[in-house]
């Protein structure tokens, strides 16, 4: 967008006040590549502020928690372009921002940080429109889609619970969520390395055989059954045959956790592009096995990843919202 056009889009109030809340997800699980993801109650709090740019910096940026301080704080920070490109998507520009972010998502270890960074900055611009130019759910979901480049993170990200995503004829997506039943307690090994998901996707073959393809899709239909209510099939039910293999040379320690868990019968697999691992226990007497498993793991290896286990519970509220308009009334924005 040029300068000529940036000046002719109509400037939201200023004195606004938006505050998101976004969960952690899990892509990718199991054999659900690039289809099923999973929300889990790690969230990240953004709060956004319109401000008068002649009273002040036209940006401001504060970040704390997970890489506080490595993230940007300018024009390139990922929430900010987010905005940014929401509001000239439907118009408008915003005068002057001011950003306050309290990050829990752990960046670039397969959790969403970037499909939590989308959703945010978007929900917070939509709310800072007028209500006339508001964008519905189904267009908020096929946005923030867009701009991720897939639906299996920034769906449970908006919606909660397990969500089945697919790619439909015209180019949009479809999205269907997935009650997860009340007994199944994740565990969640995050090591101290990063990596991107560019890299890992990288290492995916471009062709794989048949009949992996089909088992592939036999495990994943046994996923949704298993998870909405026959937690006891978990373990079979999240044997993948497409992505975890080929890109176990990028994370040698998390393939070997990940083998260490399924050999004792867990349902272990690689959260989203990796490194980190997440185990779906069947109940909380199993989440115990699971994380005296992996500490036991941890003291008999000596492969330097370090890791931090988490027990979150599963996201069953995707994002919320509330935004105050220059006064104290406070509207909740339900998803």
């Amino acid at each position: 967008m040029t300068t000529g056009e940036r000046a002719r889009l109509r400037p939201v109030a200023t004195g606004q006040r938006v505050r998101v809340s976004v969960p952690a997800t899990v892509g990718n699980v199991g054999p659900g590549f690039d289809c099923i993801g999973l929300a889990l109650d790690l969230r990240d709090e953004l709060t956004v502020i319109t401000t008068d740019p002649g009273a002040g910096p036209a940006l401001t940026v504060r970040v704390a928690g997970e890489a506080g301080q490595d993230v940007p704080r300018d024009e390139t920070h990922l929430v900010v372009r987010t905005i940014r490109r929401t509001l000239e998507r439907a118009g408008y520009r915003a005068p002057g921002l001011h950003l306050d972010a309290v990050n829990v998502i752990p960046h670039g270890r397969g959790l969403g940080s970037s499909a939590a960074a989308i959703v945010s900055g978007v929900l917070a611009a939509n709310a800072l429109l007028p209500p006339d130019a508001r964008a519905d759910g189904e267009e908020t979901f096929q946005w923030c889609s867009r701009l991720e480049g897939h639906p299996d993170n920034v769906a449970p990200a908006l919606f909660g619970s397990l969500v089945v995503t697919w790619a439909r004829d015209d180019g949009t997506f479809g999205h269907a969520v997935v009650p997860v039943a009340p007994s199944i307690s994740p565990v969640m090994a995050v090591p101290a390395m990063e990596l991107s998901t560019e890299v890992s996707r990288g290492l995916l073959p471009s062709s794989v055989p048949h009949a992996h393809a089909a088992a592939n899709a036999g495990r994943a239909a046994l996923l949704v059954h298993a998870i909405g209510s026959a937690p006891e099939l978990l373990a079979p039910a999240t044997r993948d045959y497409l992505h975890q293999d080929a890109r176990a040379g990028a994370m040698p320690a998390s393939a070997e956790l990940l083998r260490t868990l399924r050999e004792q019968g867990f349902a272990a697999v690689i959260s989203g592009a990796g490194p980190s691992v997440l185990t779906l226990a069947v109940d909380p007497v199993q989440r115990d096995a699971v994380v005296r498993a992996i500490g036991r793991h941890r003291d008999e290896t000596a492969d330097g990843a370090r890791w931090t286990v988490r027990t979150p519970a599963v996201g069953r509220e995707g994002a919320r919202m509330e935004e105050h308009r220059g006064s104290s009334d406070i509207s909740t924005i339900i998803w």
